[in-house]
């Protein structure tokens, strides 16, 4: 009886092995999965109406996507800047992946670059980004941007947030010179009415740096300060 229950498992072992294998493939590796999240925002800034949007989002399975971006600004009856990437996701370290693809600026003038990067979550549930930005016209930078979510209670978040940018080349037309150029950091709080849509308030300082700085005040324009924007997020 003994030798019947050891046979049996040993040719029902793989079977079952493989079973497993085929459940596992199915539930993990074959699922194509898609997200997007958009947010805007409305603030008074300088005497004129700014409205701030940045949107992601993916589609794929758990090791290959296809992300996309994009972000701007309207400033009084203008775009100021309006920013768009597709790029290539490959999943190669738990919760981080490898990115590369293209950018296009919009405004304030048409230029490309090719992108590389990584984004995912660091340790202490640090959302991260850093891309290096390539120029076809030959400048090249490099954009960091860390956040994480503070719940106060089950729907009330606060999410701190930094974004810098480095330039490694002087582009006057753009008031950017080398090194630090820019920084944003603040606070948002949200207040979740559903997972998927929440009304937003945030605190935002956002300034030249540097030579940056120095560009735009020759040009007159406004290195930058604090405002309070008031907006939406929401994701599907």
């Amino acid at each position: 009886m003994r030798f019947l229950i050891l046979a049996s498992l040993a040719f029902a072992g793989p079977a079952l092995a493989e079973t497993e294998t085929v459940s596992a493939a199915h539930l993990h590796g074959n699922r194509t999965l898609s997200f997007t999240q958009v947010e805007a925002d409305y603030s008074r800034q300088s005497g004129q109406d700014v409205v701030n949007w940045d949107a992601e989002g993916f589609i794929g399975g758990d090791t290959h996507k296809f992300w996309w971006k994009t972000e701007g600004e309207h400033a009084g009856s203008e775009f100021e800047t309006a920013e768009f990437q597709a790029l290539y996701s490959r999943n190669v370290w738990t919760f981080f992946d490898v990115q590369a693809g293209l950018r296009a600026d919009a405004k304030p003038d048409g230029r490309g670059y090719a992108v590389v990067g990584i984004q995912g979550l660091a340790p202490y549930l640090l959302e991260t980004e850093l891309h290096a930005f390539i120029g076809f016209k030959g400048d090249v930078s490099l954009r960091f941007k860390q956040s994480f979510d503070i719940r106060m209670t089950n729907r009330f978040v606060l999410e701190p947030n930094l974004e810098t940018d480095i330039s490694f080349s002087d582009v006057p037309e753009r008031m950017i010179g080398k090194g630090f150029s820019k920084i944003e950091t603040g606070v948002q709080a949200r207040y979740e009415i559903s997972r998927k849509f929440a009304p937003t308030l945030a605190l935002t300082y956002e300034s030249r740096l540097g030579e940056s700085a120095r560009l735009a005040r020759a040009e007159g324009e406004d290195t930058g300060g604090w405002s309070v924007r008031g907006g939406v997020r929401f994701w599907f």
